[in-house]
């Protein structure tokens, strides 16, 4: 049975249907990835669905007393005025008497009669579970002073500061709209497992191929207006999506054939014959209608000219920077080289940005040289703000960095040509910036930067906003471009494909090289905690032969001693599933193996955490 669903409902925008006639169910426990390109009413969908905006046509019909929780792009903080007050739900007994003790625990002067009492109130009603879940959550997404002032946050921040709450809610629908963006690669690693535990249902959209792949059951796309679900990944999406548009394509041309013998049948016609049939008269309308969408091409290229490089390019020496007393870059070197493909990784605040504005001459460094070759020409894509105005046409905003634009082939296009090879239609090259999606904002800054004719590219997390289509358009730009390329991304899939060399920024320590893209630095990771985990365990054994009493209870010592066995059984399950897996083609055993093994995984996490935390108490 439906928890949610819409009955025939239409949207437009402005004289045009972003979607018509759109009826589907979600049921308890579905993880729905919605896509399609920019532009499509995507994000519009989301709103309808979450009661923000009503439709059309049409309707929504959900449960009784449905708790949905909506993840906009752009969080609403109206008459809220401090972080504290938008966490804690002032409707919520529990939040409340969370967020008193919270705030008397940190007051050496409270009244401790208060605390006392608090601390009883909160044991009564079993609450310490969510306290703990609460501070889990806030820490995770870098939420520390909750005295702030909402206003005072960046966009980033407002925009984690509302996933916070969400997950705290708990509600019985999550509508998450790009979910992933500005979140550090751990922390999207984070909410992937918090995501799939329990039955949470989910409708979301998303340019992370990984996270999408990590958490949906399957996909809808929105396309020309219609809905097209496939049950099952991504990998599973592009193939039954590939075979459709084959499909489509031999009725194209079998429509077009058609449409040319009607063509000629309507003007063989009289105009005043009165019995011409008006069946097939209709006939041909609906079908010269359906031919004309389905001869739209929503294809972008990307081709721009490489400004010539020379020898020497960039050179960072001995370079140091620090604010305050915290020392973001520390002695760094490194000489940049033709064809260098090089990735930045590490948590939010860790210096990423803050190294790119020092080598392109934003900032100075404390201590240190940059040099910057002669012909170095920069492409800087940054994830801020945009450089233009909602107030200009989309044409003129080309227009000011160039007229003309010269491809890789040495063809000279205008401006307009190049807005229609990114999908920029002539009637949208003459409207306001205003009225372009998120996506298609981004997409026209990163024109901006393109058509520059870059040969050191800089893209500071390119992929927000931007629809997998465009996605995979930029993905094979760039695998084909012969300059520099610095990527700092969120998007694992990106850097895995596109890079072969990491800069990993760490709190407090020199950033380190790593030769390898971001799933060889995390499977390193993860065999160093393994090894660690192995030390601690051998660690833990002259204790438990002692005569020293442990501070384990009997029963954690049995449950410690269990820990064991069970967590190399289940490794040995996973591995067999794996196996398993790789050895099937049926898309049905290939969903059943993978749901198997994401639960496999979880338990594991939970026996090596528990395993790790009794270890310690030894």
């Amino acid at each position: 049975m439906s928890i949610l669903s819409t009955e025939r409902i239409s949207h437009s925008f402005g004289d045009r249907w972003l979607f018509k006639d759109l009826t589907f169910g979600i049921q308890k426990g579905d993880r729905v990835a919605l896509v399609g390109i920019n532009g499509t009413g995507k994000s519009t969908l989301l709103k309808i669905l979450a009661g923000k905006i009503v439709p059309f046509e049409g309707k929504v019909v959900s449960t009784k007393e449905l708790r949905i929780g909506y993840l906009e792009q752009e969080p609403d903080f109206s008459n809220t005025f401090l972080v504290s007050d938008f966490i804690y739900n002032i409707d919520n007994e529990v939040q409340q008497l969370i967020k008193e003790y919270d705030q008397l625990i940190q007051d050496e002067s409270s009244d401790q009669l208060r605390v006392q009492e608090l601390v009883e109130l909160l044991t009564i009603k079993d609450a310490w579970n969510f306290e703990n879940n609460i501070r889990t959550i806030l820490s995770q997404l870098g939420i520390t002073n909750l005295d702030q002032r909402i206003e005072s946050l960046s966009g980033g921040q407002k925009k984690r500061l509302s996933l916070a709450k969400l997950l705290i809610d708990d509600p019985d629908l999550y509508i998450l709209d790009e979910p992933t963006n500005h979140l550090d690669i751990e922390t999207i690693e984070w909410l992937e497992n918090l995501l799939v535990t329990g039955q949470k249902t989910i409708i979301f959209v998303t340019h992370d191929r990984y996270f999408l792949d990590n958490i949906c059951t399957e996909i809808k796309e929105l396309h020309q207006g219609a809905f097209y679900t496939y049950k099952g990944k991504y990998g599973y999406f592009l193939e039954k999506k590939a075979e459709r548009e084959s499909s489509d394509a031999a009725s194209l041309e079998k429509n077009k054939n058609l449409l040319r013998k009607e063509l000629e049948w309507m003007r063989r016609q009289p105009k005043a014959r009165g019995t011409k049939s008006k069946a097939r008269i209709d006939a041909f309308y609906g079908l010269e209608e359906k031919t004309k969408l389905n001869q739209k091409q929503d294809t972008i290229t990307l081709d721009v000219k490489l400004s010539r490089q020379g020898n020497k390019i960039l050179e960072l020496e001995n370079v140091s920077k620090t604010f305050g007393e915290k020392s973001v870059i520390n002695n760094f070197s490194y000489t940049f080289k033709k064809g260098d493909r090089i990735g930045i990784a590490g948590k939010n605040g860790s210096g990423k940005s803050t190294f790119l504005n020092l080598i392109t001459g934003q900032l100075a460094p404390d201590e240190g040289k940059v040099r910057v070759g002669e012909t170095t020409v920069y492409g800087y894509y940054k994830q801020g703000g945009l450089d233009f105005s909602n107030t200009q046409r989309v044409i003129d905003v080309v227009k000011e960095v160039a007229e003309y634009i010269t491809t890789s082939k040495g063809e000279t296009i205008t401006a307009s040509q190049l807005l229609t090879h990114f999908l920029f239609t002539p009637e949208k090259q003459f409207n306001l910036v205003e009225k372009l999606s998120g996506g298609e904002k981004k997409r026209l800054q990163l024109m901006r930067v393109l058509i520059k004719n870059p040969n050191f590219l800089i893209l500071d997390e390119p992929t927000n906003d931007l629809d997998i289509d465009t996605l995979n358009v930029l993905e094979n730009f760039l695998e084909n471009y012969q300059g520099v390329l610095l990527l700092v991304s969120h998007d694992r899939f990106l850097i895995d494909k596109l890079t072969d060399q990491l800069f990993v920024f760490q709190p407090n320590k020199p950033v380190r090289i790593y030769n390898g893209n971001y799933t060889d630095y995390r499977q390193e990771q993860e065999s160093e905690l393994k090894v660690k985990k192995t030390e601690t365990k051998k660690a833990t054994l002259p204790v438990e032969k002692s005569i020293q009493k442990p501070k384990l209870s009997f029963k954690e010592q049995k449950e410690f001693e269990k820990l064991d066995s069970e967590i190399t059984e289940l490794e040995s399950v996973i591995k067999n599933k794996t196996n398993e897996m790789l050895q099937t083609t049926d898309h049905t055993q290939l969903s059943t193996y993978a749901k198997e093994i994401e639960e496999l995984n979880m338990r594991l996490e939970e026996k090596s955490n528990r395993w790790l935390e009794l270890g310690e108490l030894i």
